[in-house]
């Protein structure tokens, strides 16, 4: 009896392996994810051939490209000062939202002075890129691709999947942060 007590005890301990794992059913090659860079691609390309139109038309007008990936052009400067906003700074602006071709979706008057504290509230990427250039009391047309836009998701409203947006931006006021004054 002994014997077969040893026998089912080494039987039990040694017979257990441990889990083995399972092989994968299907292997994945990321080929979903190369044919939407693809997509992402090709989008952006058309956008920017559309862009570069837009610019060649308006030959009265000199566009400057940001490093954020938007063209602009100034239609009121301020050469009496060099101050560009700051993270924190409290910045007081409006804008309106086109399509490239015009069609207004948002108007001026629809969205109001909006007071923004720089990177610390939400707005689409183009716009507060775009707000970090202008000096106070600028006003600037920016057009931007729907990457730095609403994207291809829109903005649950008006703007639709993957449309480019024209805005003109006024700088009403820039208040400085503490921080920001030192520099």
């Amino acid at each position: 009896m002994r014997a077969l007590g040893i026998l089912f005890i080494s039987v039990i301990l040694f017979s257990c392996d441990g889990p083995e794992p399972r092989k994968p059913v299907q292997r994945k090659s990321g080929s979903y994810f190369k044919a939407s860079i693809e997509r992402s691609r090709k989008l952006l390309e058309v956008e920017e051939k559309k862009i570069q139109e837009i610019i060649t038309n308006d030959s009265l007008k000199h566009y400057t490209h940001s490093a954020s990936g938007s063209w602009y052009h100034y239609l009121r400067v301020n050469d009496s000062s060099d101050y560009t906003p700051k993270t924190d700074d409290l910045v007081t602006f409006n804008y309106n939202v086109l399509t490239l071709d015009n069609d207004t979706l948002y108007s001026e008057s629809e969205i109001g002075t909006v007071t923004y504290k720089v990177d610390k509230q939400e707005l689409f990427l183009g716009l507060r890129a775009a707000i970090k250039l202008l000096k106070e009391n600028e006003k600037a047309t920016f057009l931007f691709p729907s990457s730095i836009a609403f994207g291809y998701h829109g903005d649950n409203n008006k703007v639709g999947t993957n449309v480019p947006l024209k805005s003109t931006i006024s700088i009403l006021n820039i208040e400085k942060q503490e921080s920001n004054l030192e520099e």
